[in-house]
């Protein structure tokens, strides 16, 4: 069950790639039904095929190469899924032997959801407020699956061995305080992907040759009432609500940089007591790699390899946090254990 929870987490990273390749090369809506295509199971290619798709849906002609993507991205997806369901069955069956049931089962509902979620980005015609929850929806069943990994390892003495060193438990909120960051910031990112406000600025440490773009419009461009439609393929919002989208993604950035560059720098100083090096030094590397590909993607304007990588190493980035805080609590829980071990035995002793 773990090793399936562990392909679960990868085939995750996967799909969140591939959702990117679908956004960044303009295929949302390269299908215009749910959940197949123009009413096929794959994209229609004979003559015949693309006459009866373009009767179907005459206001969307059939575009083979955007099509594609699409269901590329939903047969990933739904493969994904699958695997999501058979680990929730499986441990529903085998509950007895103290596998974890709730977990799996939560993850299985999630699925539904984002696969819901799916549907709408479709149905509604990519709506940004459902295209950046569904963006966040994968995330969040990405780390979920990584947790269901790790606590179905902790599980086994021949893949885990014993925690050792010691860790201070103040480090325990700020790390769920780094946490909290890296999700906003996520979010950030997906809401700029949404509004298609990633080529706003073109430029650096500058955007627009301006430190603080004197026009920039952040009530249009964090408005969440926008109307449904007609279709926000391209974007809908004016460039001065997307600079501003923009300028807060890389304030955003900067104050992740800081906050982790000073935590990990503190934690850094414990690892030898701690034995947290090898989870500290991930956290570094991601997040540098991640700050490097975003200022490639500006660099550049936006290259798709390039981009795809920064939604991937955002996943990465993410992971890395989360395995850190994994550990740490790993860490403070022995700690408390072998405190509370001997004032056990003392009380018995003098009892």
């Amino acid at each position: 069950m773990g090793t399936w929870a562990l392909i679960a987490a990868l085939l995750a990273v996967v799909v969140i790639m591939l959702g990117a390749w679908t956004r960044l090369v303009h295929a949302g809506l390269g299908c215009p039904d749910w959940p197949g295509c123009y009413g096929f199971l794959t994209v229609p290619q004979s003559e015949s095929s693309i006459a009866i798709a373009n009767a179907r849906f005459p206001e969307t002609p059939v575009d083979v190469e955007k099509g594609w993507p699409e269901m590329i991205h939903r047969y990933a997806a739904g493969t994904l899924g699958l695997v999501v369901f058979g680990l929730a069955a499986y441990a529903v069956r085998h509950r007895k032997t103290g596998v974890p049931v709730k977990l799996p089962l939560f993850i299985a509902g999630f699925i539904i959801l984002q696969g819901a979620f799916g549907m709408w980005t479709v149905t509604l015609k990519l709506w940004p407020q459902v295209v950046a929850l569904h963006l966040l929806g994968g995330f969040t069943t990405l780390t979920l699956l990584t947790l269901l990994a790790l606590r179905l390892r902790a599980r086994s003495p021949y893949r885990n061995p014993p925690v050792s060193g010691q860790t201070s438990p103040a480090f325990s909120p700020w790390l769920y305080a780094g946490l909290f960051l890296i999700v906003v910031q996520i979010a950030l990112g997906a809401w700029t992907a949404a509004n298609y406000a990633a080529v706003a600025c073109t430029d650096l440490p500058t955007c627009q040759g301006q430190w603080w773009p004197a026009d920039m419009d952040f009530q249009h461009g964090f408005d969440v009432t926008q109307h449904v439609g007609p279709n926000y393929l391209g974007g809908q919002l004016t460039n001065d609500g997307r600079v501003a989208i923009h300028v807060t993604h890389r304030l955003g950035a900067m104050v992740v940089l800081g906050y982790f560059a000073v935590l990990l720098a503190l934690m850094w100083r414990r690892r030898q007591t701690s034995g947290l090096s090898g989870a500290i030094g991930l956290v570094a590397v991601a997040l540098a790699a991640q700050i490097g590909l975003g200022l490639a993607n500006v660099f550049f304007n936006i290259p798709l390899s390039i981009a795809v990588a920064h939604n991937a190493m955002g996943a990465g980035l993410l992971l890395t946090v989360v395995h850190l805080i994994w550990r740490n609590h790993k860490l403070v829980q022995a700690h408390t254990a072998d405190a509370t071990h001997p004032t056990t035995i003392n009380r018995e002793v003098t009892a």
